[in-house]
């Protein structure tokens, strides 16, 4: 039986931001149906977002909660990706580290909410292609159900 290329998913900051959402792409990455990439920019995105929004929520429990998706998946953090960033091109220019760090990353996919700030034609050059996070979801259930399940 011949194994399917491993899946490199780069996790948007919209997507780690609801933390049912994040958890469960996480477990589906713990279980080997994906592996996970992100920035410590991402990271940082989320979170401040996140502290924004919620007030309540300690901030102090969100970092542990960042170091440990660090610890978790080591090499997951992509780094020295700045670089690339001012030779992208997208509707919104502050969504170029996110695909300068999918291409260092080597990531096929950009899972994010936001899909109009990626473009099919600013994508395709670098063969990644941006999913919904439901799309991506439906993928990981259709190449592993049976793991896409126990997560």
């Amino acid at each position: 039986m011949s194994r399917s290329p491993k899946i490199i998913a780069l996790l948007d900051a919209n997507v780690l931001y609801p933390a049912p959402l994040r958890d469960y792409l996480l477990h589906l990455a713990s279980l080997g149906v994906y592996e996970p990439v992100w920035t410590a920019a991402i990271q940082d995105e989320w979170l401040r977002n996140l502290v924004k929004a919620r007030p309540d929520i300690n901030r102090a429990a969100l970092e542990a909660t960042q170091r440990a998706m660090d610890k978790a998946f080591p090499g997951s953090n992509v780094t020295n990706y700045e670089s690339l960033i001012e030779g992208l091109s997208l509707p919104d220019p502050n969504d170029r580290h996110v695909l300068a760090a999918a291409i260092k990353g080597q990531a096929q996919i950009i899972v994010t909410a936001n899909l109009k700030d990626f473009p099919t034609n600013a994508l395709i050059p670098h063969s990644i292609r941006a999913e919904h996070p439901d799309v991506f979801i439906s993928g990981c259930i259709d190449r592993d159900k049976q793991k896409a399940l126990k997560a």
